[in-house]
């Protein structure tokens, strides 16, 4: 049989055999990000094509070559979302969030991005966000890594390591940029093609090429830390001094730069060795001018989006479970009057026991296939309606898991008691 329609190149269906551990890491972020008084912000899959050109950079590869754009009925560019932090600080400036306030706010969703598909890269891909507003010093900035590396111990998550960098303010990275380019432009005959590209749109990106070729020319380039300017420097310093005294073990990567135009001073990235090329899994900094230059006021930011489809590959490759918990019962009802009466049973059974995992059979069938679907649903237990419970006000109830399978019977007021048993003596 053909295919006629599949999913586009890079963006890919999740199916439910896999959601079981994309909903354990949203919950657990979603957990470990309010614990630390982070709240949540919905924002718009589409934005103006404007806003992204100006917040991340004309010149950068995303804007030029990755965004999905298109003009809508009324001619209005419009763009898929390649990344979250500009479109937070929209909705912050548009709604007041900003003015004589501090925020802490998280997002999650897809994003999209025109890349050739590979491991750990689609075009469609999905992050959680997390922002703060309105603090200039450091310890926010470390309060970030905390949570992020509280989170990584909650998902049991240990083969990551911390990169840590500062790129300055403005004015000394512009110096930095005239140093580096000089350097560069002496060795263009060793840059790749696309380094000799980024030369002159964005040089610093040449520092964090992967091409193997390209690492002898980054390794003798000029360090930005050599460059900071007396307050990125203390601010730096001060940063280093708080992990060190929260037990954040990092390293220093003079190299490390971010994609996007709009970062100062603090840039980190977690990495991992378990992913191959895509090693990536989490990213963040400063961005301290980004709120004006998109029309607010001047308020500092810092933040980090971490990828779920990394975070899910290396859950998958540590062994987490992957399958949802099985049924605590499964609901047998063979003719007329026991589905009618199963249904409403079922109902009040679940009012009592919000956390009952019930499934009742649909589909018709008879005891036997009905049997067949209970044991393979992986429930502990059968609970089966015939005409003759109904008549007398019982359930029959077959143990399908324990080691004596002899099936009984209780009343129909008896059930969610037993069940209710059943469900606290299930291992945590």
């Amino acid at each position: 049989m053909t295919k006629q329609f599949q999913a586009i190149r890079g963006m890919n269906d999740i199916l439910p055999g896999e959601s079981a551990l994309w909903q354990r890491l949203e919950t657990t972020a979603r957990e470990v990000l309010a614990a630390y008084g982070y709240r949540e912000i919905r924002l718009p899959l589409v934005e103006k094509t404007e806003l992204f050109a100006r917040s991340i950079g004309e010149v950068t590869d995303i804007v030029e070559k990755e965004m999905y754009t298109f003009a809508d009925r009324n001619g209005d560019s419009l763009t898929l979302r390649p990344e979250g932090t500009a479109g937070c600080v929209r909705a912050c400036v548009e709604h007041g969030l900003l003015h004589h306030q501090t925020q802490r706010l998280w997002y999650a969703g897809p994003m999209f991005r025109y890349e050739k598909p590979q491991k750990g890269r689609y075009r469609q891909f999905h992050q959680v966000g997390a922002e703060a507003y309105g603090m200039a010093g450091p310890d926010i900035d470390a309060e970030l890594i905390c949570l992020s590396a509280r989170l990584w111990r909650r998902l049991g998550i240990g083969d990551v390591a911390l990169e840590l960098n500062s790129l300055g303010s403005s004015a000394a990275r512009a110096a930095y940029r005239e140093r580096l380019v000089t350097y560069l432009v002496a060795r263009r005959d060793e840059l790749d093609e696309d380094s000799r590209r980024r030369l002159d749109a964005n040089p610093l990106r040449v520092l964090d090429s992967k091409n193997p070729t390209m690492q002898g020319v980054i390794a003798e380039a000029p360090s930005l830390l050599d460059h900071l300017d007396p307050e990125s420097r203390t601010h730096f310093e001060e940063l280093k001094a708080l992990l060190d005294g929260a037990g954040i073990v990092y390293r220093i990567n003079p190299r490390l730069v971010r994609g996007l135009d709009y970062y100062c001073k603090t840039v980190f990235e977690w990495v991992t060795e378990t992913l191959g090329a895509q090693g990536t899994i989490c990213a963040g900094g400063r961005y301290d001018g980004l709120i004006e230059q998109l029309g607010g006021q001047a308020v500092p930011g810092v933040g980090f989006a971490l990828g779920l489809e990394r975070l899910v590959a290396m859950l998958a490759a540590a062994g987490q479970p992957a399958a949802e918990p099985a049924p605590h019962a499964y609901l047998i009802a063979v003719g007329d009057a026991p589905q009618r009466r199963g249904l409403a049973l079922a109902e009040r059974w679940r009012d009592r026991l919000p956390d009952l995992r019930l499934r009742m059979h649909c589909g018709g069938g008879g005891f036997k296939s009905q049997f067949r679907r209970a044991d393979a649903s992986g429930a502990r237990f059968a609970l089966i309606l015939g005409d003759d419970e109904v008549a007398a006000g019982t359930v029959a109830i077959k143990p399908l898991r324990a080691a004596q399978h002899e099936q009984f019977t209780l009343s129909e007021d008896q059930v969610a008691a037993y069940l209710r048993a059943a469900m606290l003596e299930e291992p945590a």
